[in-house]
């Protein structure tokens, strides 16, 4: 028997599950089929990837797995050193040094993410198409059609499998035909185009893999390099005169197989496993916002990141489990760019209470820790732990841009998400067996790689991504503020890091080496790129404005900082947005709602929404109406912009700063009504709060670990039952027990 007090606790779980879930206004839906691969339908569990679109008269689903790679050496980096590349600079014989670093990363097709295989279905033999609904809240997509035929089909939450299911089909069974991509020579093979446009896929000079046929069974066994390969499978059956059901899968080095699979059909548990777990995934948080143009766009962001991000599988790279599907390779090889691209795709999962999401981009780090350090000690010549800035799926570095693609404070930005993953979630023992010995080791490399001069510490060279691009002039012999806000930054979390896994003489040494590093440079431009060196033109790229955010180093409530925020903002729109992408506008959301500039913030997002997204939501860098905002108007597709957008939402309802928490920093005044629920903050505090008619209606804060939320809200504040809040400085002190939830109001 239910007792009235178990009655209850369902009640209130199955109201904040429904709560929780995306509505029909959150679905992509289309009366046809997109007409090429970056408009189609997306589906994915963070191992495999579909895309659903229509080539000619066939339906397409583009497949893809995350970690199918061509890891051949093309960078000799071991034939020189960081100290060779700076002589290069003094000598003013840099061209040598873009020779070498540079030249590899265009000439030759490899290393490389590749694709895998597609599935076709020919239209003829399904109907006209009527309507085209992704369901976000289940990750389920229909496509019917006007004869009453439906293809149903979702990629398994928890399975590297893909399903697919026709009903309803009146006459000859529609047979689907397993594509291999055109890896083996073609007409075309001596083309060479650019990295960013994709270069041919038949320059990795594979011998062509073919599909071999079975009874409902078809197969492609694909050799890559030495003694690699991958294989695709497609089987189905036929349920009933008018129903076939399939599955596909991609494998790695091994033979593919989908037997079990198959026979776990008939039980049942395949789908609603795969339903529970998306279920359970939109239960973590969720966001009500008055711009539903916005609103819906965030969804979108929060369910990409949903298909990219999984345990156990690679850390999100450009495209992830999205390879182009073009015949070519993915826009700049589809690595793992980590000069912003892998830091910013991460930015939304903390507020939004997806930690095991974000955990990804930790195991990666961690698992790749090992090569990363070796290649520390051969290129720059120290112990320690540094990062390439542009890697393979196993952490080689892969060259391109010295300055970025080897610069040398990409394990501090790094190390941010490491140090997040602990801060949003104080667990004690991911501090000393991880986040300590990461970051300690990376500080103990910038500690190494730098030196004192007339009493401070500085870089051999310094850069600030990608200012002059790959020029002679993008290296600076005195601190960039990107460069030198990353080792305040590191210095400073090493220090807390140290104390809090009781390493207290460690601590006081970081401290003190962040002591020896110079202030940021500035003037009446606000932050500069380098000292003397203003940004003198629109610029893509916000890396002279790190310490704003994500770095958070300044802050806009305190009347020092808040002047040279906002120099630095009126700085920027001057200079305008000629040579700005996507997540440039993303980026500057953030920027502003920093600043508690809620309007411009607003603008930012909208621009980013309306300009430089494809139908299906994703970031195609360049602007999609013809140069309104950018001069850039290509198309090549990456995912950092579309969750720095998630993070731009995040940033004007709550943020998590050094210390304390700031509730509705930047709303846009025009935002009268709006809500979110389990926002995750530093400390592993959730809250869930309401407004209505521009007053708080509701706010709840739930601990997952004992400890004290610092929160500051520009309202009076008490307990719901009236009570006074303790407050410290202007900002309300609560300590909560694991497990306690308070609910405040706002004052009359």
């Amino acid at each position: 028997m239910i007792t009235r007090s178990v009655f209850f606790v369902y009640m209130v779980l199955l109201s904040v599950t429904v709560h929780a879930q995306p509505t029909p206004a959150h679905q992509l839906r289309f009366d046809h089929l997109a007409k090429q691969w970056d408009e189609a339908i997306p589906l994915g569990n963070g191992i495999i990837g579909a895309l659903i679109w229509q080539k000619e008269q066939t339906m397409r689903i583009s497949l893809d797995r995350a970690d199918l790679w061509d890891e051949r050496t093309a960078f000799p980096i071991q034939d020189h050193n960081f100290e060779w590349v700076r002589q290069q600079v003094v000598e003013k014989n840099y061209s040598v040094a873009q020779a070498w670093g540079d030249g590899p990363y265009d000439a030759f097709p490899y290393p490389t993410k590749l694709p895998a295989a597609a599935i076709s279905f020919h239209l003829e033999q399904l109907g006209t198409v009527k309507s085209n609904v992704l369901d976000i809240a289940t990750a389920t997509h229909c496509i019917t059609f006007d004869n009453g035929t439906t293809f149903t089909s979702f990629v398994h939450a928890s399975k590297p499998v893909g399903y697919f299911e026709i009903a309803n089909f009146d006459g000859p069974d529609p047979i689907p035909q397993l594509i291999p991509h055109q890896y083996g020579k073609d007409q075309e093979n001596g083309t060479t185009v650019s990295v960013v446009e994709g270069q041919r896929l038949s320059r990795l000079g594979y011998r062509q893999g073919t599909v071999k046929h079975n009874d409902k069974k078809q197969r492609i066994h694909q050799t890559t390099y030495g003694n690699e390969y991958f294989e695709v499978l497609l089987q189905w059956k036929k349920i009933s005169p008018s129903r076939l059901v399939g599955l596909w899968t991609i494998v790695n080095n091994r033979k593919a197989d989908l037997t079990q699979d198959l026979e776990g059909l008939h039980s049942g548990n395949f789908k609603q496993t795969h339903v529970n777990w998306w279920r359970d995934f939109w239960s973590k948080s969720m966001v009500s916002i008055p711009d539903k143009t916005l609103e819906r766009q965030y969804f979108f962001e929060i369910y990409k990141l949903g298909c990219v991000s999984r345990r156990g599988a690679p850390a999100i790279t450009l495209q992830a489990i999205w390879t182009a599907d073009n015949n070519g390779l993915p826009p700049w090889k589809g690595d793992f760019h980590n000069d912003l691209n892998t830091q910013l795709s991460y930015w939304p999962t903390y507020t939004s209470n997806h930690l095991t999401e974000a955990k990804t981009f930790v195991d990666w780090l961690w698992n790749i820790r090992r090569k990363n350090k070796a290649y520390t000690k051969q290129y720059f010549g120290v112990d320690g732990l540094n990062v390439p800035g542009v890697a393979t799926l196993s952490g080689d570095p892969m060259g391109g841009w010295i300055q970025y693609a080897l610069s040398p404070t990409v394990s501090a930005w790094t190390a941010q998400h490491v140090y997040w993953q602990w801060k949003y979630n104080p667990d004690e023992r991911f501090l000393k067996d991880t986040a300590y010995i990461y970051i300690s080791e990376a500080a103990t490399y910038l500690k190494n790689i730098t030196h004192i001069c007339n009493g401070k510490r500085y870089l051999p060279l310094s850069s600030s991504p990608e200012y002059n691009d790959n020029k002679p002039e993008a290296w600076f012999t005195d601190w960039t503020n990107f460069d030198l806000s990353l080792a305040h930054y590191l210095f400073e979390i090493a220090a807390e890091t140290s104390y809090a896994a009781g390493k207290s003489k460690n601590a006081a040494m970081w401290l003190d080496i962040k002591a020896e590093l110079p202030e940021l440079a500035s003037d009446e431009s606000g932050l500069l790129v380098a000292t003397n060196q203003a940004l003198q033109h629109s610029h893509r790229h916000m890396s002279p404005y790190m310490a704003i955010y994500p770095l958070g180093l300044l802050d806009a409530n305190n009347p020092s900082d808040r002047s040279l925020i906002t120099q630095s903002l009126r700085h920027l729109e001057k200079l305008g947005t000629r040579s700005w992408v996507g997540y440039s506008f993303a980026w500057m959301a953030c920027l502003y709602a920093r600043a508690g500039e809620g309007d411009n913030a607003l603008q930012q997002l909208q621009k980013f929404a309306n300009n430089f997204c494809s139908v299906n939501s994703f970031h195609l860098n360049g602007d999609q109406r013809g140069g309104q905002y950018s001069a850039f108007t290509y198309r090549p597709f990456t995912l950092e912009g579309n969750f720095a957008f998630a993070q731009g939402i995040h940033e004007i309802l709550l943020q998590s700063k050094g210390n304390y928490v700031e509730l509705f920093p930047a709303v846009p005044t025009s935002w009268k009504n709006f809500s979110f629920h389990n926002f995750r903050t530093i400390g592993g505090f959730l809250i869930s709060a309401e407004q209505k008619n521009d007053r708080l209606q509701s706010l709840k804060i739930r601990a997952e670990r004992t400890g004290k939320l610092v929160l500051l809200f520009n309202k009076k504040l008490t307990h719901a039952d009236g009570r006074s809040i303790k407050q410290e400085h202007g900002r309300y002190v609560i300590p909560l027990a694991k497990g306690e939830q308070v609910e405040l109001k706002q004052a009359v």
